[in-house]
């Protein structure tokens, strides 16, 4: 058995300690904060419990659909961050409780490396200030930080971060967004609900630049609809303080100069690896502004040393830093690993959710793949309409062509999904473009009815 050094206690780092442990490795994780990272502390986990706090005001705001009156309603917010608290306290106690293992050290403190198998740590706890923990591997998992856009008044009172609009005491009357990606249009369909009026400020032609094209602009189309509006192709110039204290947010659009007044301006623009959080420079490991250079099994050009999720770059999400995880384990041990990081289900909390996987039909043309496209729409769903979700499609991308050695027809390459619970729904595709699945084999896979599951089965029936 080996010992292994994390630095890191996010999803990829608690959970690989863990089943290292369980495979009967010494494992010494280092926690510069409190263990589960960005992810619990900060991001997935607040935003998620805000996101089912926000499903409940639009659910009361269409109550008389239902048949049920309610003559009026109001968010107390200060309930609302309660509630995220507990909800982060308690999954928090849960991850201490899993390292709470015979095989597991679990050291608050910042690393640092003193050499390639060897990290010192700097800690307020005198007990544990100075030490050094030498191990025959290292991973590390050291996370990312929200990125700012470099213009005037990027720091100003009430220009705050992902982390920081998480902790308001109440809620913004106006607010901006910087940004159209997912952290972006989550906290917009979020502090909608709850009552702000929400304008956002995108760069590029379209939200989520990296999703399917069909999907953002559904989705654009159901936030607006909403009363979110939304500038695209719009490039932020400036923000400055106006004499009443609000925000004013200018932007360039067609060469023509636009303003937005508002009470916060969210800056979402993205997250970048947090590569300065551990002195990397001082053992060779290799690494750009995109994140620490990595091999198919996550090691870095310095023997014994790897690195996962974040700090990687490309996709940040929990999910792929604990997968990572398992395979930097697996390589650990001399093992053979059948995770495949190119198929990652990735979701999007707004109202209505979006999700995909895999490829778009966009990513094949530009890979130059014979593929062909499937939809099927939730309002032809008889469970959608019986819970009056009627907005949102399904659609397949499938392979369309001779076997080239790579693809066969009628192989499942991607879905692409808008409406309610599309993030539950699209992990069965995941399944299936992972088992390299056919939509002739989907199609032979029963079922239960009604369900919004056969949103996605009846896009494969309608081929």
């Amino acid at each position: 058995m080996k010992r292994i050094i994390i630095i890191g206690a996010g999803p990829g780092g608690y959970e690989t300690a863990v089943a290292a442990a369980k495979k009967g490795h010494e494992v010494v994780i280092i926690s510069d904060g409190p263990v589960g990272g960005t992810c619990l502390n900060e991001g997935c986990i607040p935003t998620k419990a805000l996101c089912r706090n926000a499903e409940v005001m639009e659910t009361l705001s269409r109550a008389s659909v239902f048949g049920v009156d309610i003559p009026s309603y109001s968010c107390d917010f200060s309930k609302v961050q309660s509630r995220k608290e507990e909800v982060v306290a308690q999954l928090r106690s849960g991850v201490e409780f899993l390292l709470r293992n015979k095989n597991i050290t679990l050291v608050y403190g910042k690393a640092s490396f003193k050499d390639s198998h060897c990290v010192k740590v700097s800690s307020e706890d005198p007990d544990v200030d100075g030490k050094e923990y030498e191990g025959d591997a290292v991973i590390i998992a050291c996370g990312s930080y929200s990125a700012t856009l470099p213009i005037p008044g990027n720091d100003l009172p009430g220009v705050i971060s992902s982390r920081e609009i998480l902790k308001l005491e109440e809620v913004p009357g106006t607010l901006c967004v910087i940004g159209a990606g997912v952290i972006g249009l989550e906290f917009a369909s979020i502090f909608k609900s709850f009552g702000s009026d929400v304008k956002v400020v995108e760069f590029c032609k379209d939200i989520l630049p990296r999703f399917d094209t069909d999907l953002a602009k559904r989705l654009k189309q159901a936030l607006s609809k909403r009363g979110i509006e939304i500038e695209t192709s719009a490039g932020v110039q400036s923000i400055e303080q106006t004499a009443d204290g609000k925000l004013k947010v200018t932007y360039s659009k067609k060469d023509k100069l636009n303003e937005i007044v508002a009470d916060k301006v969210l800056m979402a623009v993205g997250r970048r690896p947090a590569v300065k959080a551990v002195n990397l420079d001082d053992i060779g490991v290799e690494y750009t502004p995109k994140g620490v250079v990595v091999d198919a099994n996550m090691r870095t050009n310095v023997p014994g040393v790897y690195a996962i999720g974040d700090i990687c770059g490309g996709m940040m999400l929990a999910h792929v830093a604990t997968f990572q995880g398992y395979r930097a384990l697996a390589d650990i041990d001399g093992e053979d690993c059948n995770i495949d990081l190119s198929v990652v289900p990735a979701a999007v909390f707004t109202y209505p959710e979006a999700a995909v996987v895999g490829l778009s039909e966009d990513d094949c043309k530009n890979a130059q793949i014979s593929a062909k496209c499937a939809k099927s729409m939730f309002r032809a769903n008889g469970k959608a309409l019986s819970m009056d979700e009627p907005e949102g499609f399904c659609k397949l991308v499938y392979y369309s062509g001779e076997p080239d050695g790579k693809y066969v027809d009628g192989q499942i390459l991607g879905c692409h999904l808008f409406g309610a619970h599309a993030a539950d729904l699209v992990q069965e595709i995941a399944a299936l473009i992972t088992r390299k699945a056919t939509v002739s084999q989907f199609k032979d896979i029963i079922h239960a009815h009604p369900t919004l599951g056969e949103v996605v089965m009846n896009a494969a029936h309608s081929i």
